[in-house]
């Protein structure tokens, strides 16, 4: 039965086999080429099942992406937070050093350059929020919405610039100081829901050590393959309502 699949399988992937293209298609239409990062970047995510696929079988195939989506959420959502500390500091930086140049009486285009050459993260927008004002359009910043709303009410309203924006630069560091805080506070229970996911693990590891054999009952056996499936899918929803916590606290 299985020899019979095999050439079945080979006939069918011939059939759907692409024909070359011809002169005029290959000219019309571009060439797609696939990137090796963006290979290596679905490549990562899919090794671990695939591993744990040899070990285990389904329920290994099943865990390993279960686990691996919980990794990747939980780097994702690091990761995230690491970029939304770092703009907030960029943010504070960009507005404290045009409140400098605008008390020393420079122009708020030549103050917003000025940011843009002690903050190159933020250049790209600080430089499209002075040319949009050199030419009296209107002031979009998406990294810098604080920036641009505060630039718009002083030049709408004819207010002064600098105490506008010296508002907005207080607002920003007081959100960065509170960020600060809340991360440090929370950097405990983060460390306990570390510790507590990788507690089973651990435990696994150890009766394996003290001979109970617990790999091969997960491994060879189908319920042993069902306790897996499960067990991994428990770890997943575990760091999800972590992160649905701190991320609760964060809100506030």
């Amino acid at each position: 039965m299985i020899t019979a699949w095999v050439p079945l399988c080979v006939g069918a992937a011939l059939a759907c086999w692409p024909e070359p293209p011809n002169r005029l298609q290959a000219v019309l239409e571009p060439r797609t080429t696939v990137r090796i990062p963006e290979v290596w970047r679905v490549v990562r995510w899919l090794l671990p099942a695939a591993l744990a696929g040899l070990l285990a079988g389904a329920g290994g195939v099943i865990a390993g992406g279960v686990l691996t989506l919980a990794w990747r959420q939980e780097w994702r959502a690091h990761h995230r937070a690491t970029a939304d500390l770092a703009m907030a500091a960029h943010t504070a930086a960009a507005l404290r050093t045009m409140v400098a140049e605008l008390r020393s009486g420079a122009h708020p285009v030549t103050a917003a350059e000025a940011a843009a050459d002690v903050v190159p993260e933020l250049a790209g927008d600080l430089r499209a929020l002075a040319t949009a004002a050199r030419l009296d359009t209107d002031l979009y910043a998406p990294a810098l919405p604080e920036l641009a709303a505060a630039w718009t009410l002083a030049k709408r309203h004819g207010l002064p610039m600098a105490d506008i924006l010296n508002a907005a630069r207080r607002d920003a560091e007081a959100a960065l100081a509170f960020a600060r805080r809340t991360r440090a506070k929370l950097a405990g229970p983060r460390a306990s829901a570390a510790v507590l996911t990788g507690l089973p693990a651990l435990c696994v590891l150890l009766g394996q050590a003290m001979g109970a054999a617990p790999l091969k009952v997960l491994t060879d056996s189908a319920p042993g393959g069902v306790l897996l499936v499960i067990g991994s899918v428990l770890l997943w929803a575990g760091t999800a309502w972590c992160r649905a916590l701190t991320g609760r606290v964060r809100a506030r």
